[in-house]
């Protein structure tokens, strides 16, 4: 009767459960058909089927451990469904032969009904029913029990305490199989939160589109393809320099500022960092989400002119705690088809985009002046009419054989002219940055008044 799983929430369960309840069936059975013989007329043929019966339930319990221990697990669940099977059919035919005792065949009768519903549900309830059925005609046509309704105490007794043990035992059995579930609960939601965790972790160092693929078993989808991309180089002029006048806790927390603001930058124009190089930094537009190459040339460029203004506000805040090295960052930025995917060995992989647009965006940013965007003519021709950029002609750079057609970018065509939103002055001893954009209403009298402050002190100040 027993056709339970030998996993629960995908977690090994006791096997010898489904041995304890069957046995505990048989026992009952066999106990209730000894107390139905008529022990005076031992050698009839009738009293022979009952002992026969009830040794051939005694000897069922070892021979069909034996079956469920040397089954696979490729056909275990055959396995159980036919031991299922077999355990009604042998109660029903155990019912015939013990004259259809009220009390034994209704108590059977519900353990068989309690069984296939906990265990199986409708179909399984079917399947019992059925061998039940089948085993009471077996019985039927081998016994032919008397029908008459046999209310014998000791027959009762006897059913009566093996299947009230069985049901206490199903109880227990139940009982502890919950405690197991809340368990094994409690420590699927500790390992899902440290899978979580582990996620939100990876997703640091992994590209948007490969860690989505990790993360979701579809690592095999991602394949090698050529991709029409907008490729950003930048770096920080004479890095090298500034890392041996600056001490080492200093650098590292400047390094780590820049990068962190450099980073919101880029997930606010929607790009993909491909990795940090040192100080340099590379992005690629148009690989995890595109609206189309315009719009991924455009994006990329709006990025790299927020960059260099957050550098320009970022310079006066390290000004402030004492950093008085001025940081000036070059960019480069390049559009075409590029190779994108996952190169390495078996050992070690990664996943960048490479090819000669790649390492022509490269040069660039190398051939870029300090705080300068310098763009190719593929990304020009994209985003031109929303851009303003000055043309710098020809220029020769390393791994080409032709001088390479290149243009700086100005700023947005929006921010020029009379409805310019962004003002940026220096001089000795001046600086001013001036967003408007980011100017909250109530913020504009003190901004006035910080500026008619300085208006009139540098007004009455005398400089020799």
């Amino acid at each position: 009767m027993q056709n339970q799983p030998e996993e629960s929430s995908g977690r090994q369960t006791d096997s010898r459960y489904p041995l304890y309840f069957r046995a505990l069936i048989c026992f009952a059975a066999s106990g209730t058909l000894l107390n139905s013989i008529q022990w005076s007329a031992l050698f009839t043929q009738d009293t022979l089927l009952q002992l026969g019966m009830a040794i051939l339930l005694l000897a069922y319990i070892p021979i069909a451990y034996q079956i469920s221990r040397r089954g696979d697990s490729d056909n275990a669940g055959q396995i159980r469904r036919w031991l299922s099977f077999t355990d009604a059919l042998l109660i029903g035919m155990s019912m015939a032969m013990a004259n259809f005792s009220i009390l034994p065949s209704l108590l059977f009768l519900t353990m068989v009904q309690f069984n296939a519903l906990t265990q199986g549900g409708g179909r399984c309830w079917f399947e019992h029913n059925t061998a039940m059925l089948l085993g009471v005609g077996i019985g039927y046509l081998l016994h032919r029990p008397a029908l008459v309704v046999n209310a014998d105490l000791n027959i009762s007794a006897a059913s009566l305490i093996g299947v009230f043990t069985y049901f206490c035992a199903y109880a227990v059995y139940t009982h502890n199989q919950l405690a197991k579930l809340k368990s094994d609960n409690a420590q699927l939601q500790q390992e899902q939160r440290i899978a979580n965790l582990a996620s939100y972790k990876l997703s640091r160092y992994l590209p948007k589109r490969l860690w989505r693929a990790v993360t979701t078993g579809r690592e095999k989808e991602i394949v090698t393809e050529r991709k029409l991309l907008t490729v950003f180089f930048s770096d920080i002029k004479d890095f090298s320099q500034l890392t041996e006048e600056m001490e080492a806790e200093t650098l590292t927390r400047l390094l780590n500022n820049y990068l962190t603001e450099m980073s919101r930058i880029v997930a606010h124009y929607g790009g993909t960092i491909d990795k940090f190089i040192g100080d340099a930094v590379m992005v690629v537009f148009g690989d995890d989400v595109s609206k189309g190459p315009k719009s991924d040339a455009l994006r990329c460029v709006a990025m790299a002119l927020a960059m260099r203004k957050r550098v320009r506000e970022m310079m006066q805040e390290w000004y402030d705690q004492g950093i008085s090295h001025p940081l000036q960052i070059r960019m480069g930025i390049n559009t075409g088809y590029c190779t994108v995917g996952v190169f390495g060995t078996a050992d070690h992989q990664t996943y960048t985009v490479m090819g000669t647009h790649v390492n022509l965006a490269a040069r660039l940013e190398s051939a870029a002046e300090p705080g300068e965007v310098l763009i190719s003519h593929e990304t020009w021709a994209m985003i031109k009419q929303t851009v303003m950029c000055r043309d710098k002609g020809h220029v020769s750079v390393k791994g080409f054989s032709t001088p390479v057609k290149v243009y700086s970018v100005t700023d947005l065509r929006k921010n020029l002219g009379g409805q310019q939103s962004y003002l940026e002055e220096h001089a000795p001893g001046f600086a001013m940055h001036l967003d408007l954009d980011k100017i909250r209403n109530y913020d504009k009298d003190k901004v006035l008044q910080a500026l008619r402050k300085a208006e009139a002190r540098l007004k009455s100040k005398v400089i020799i």
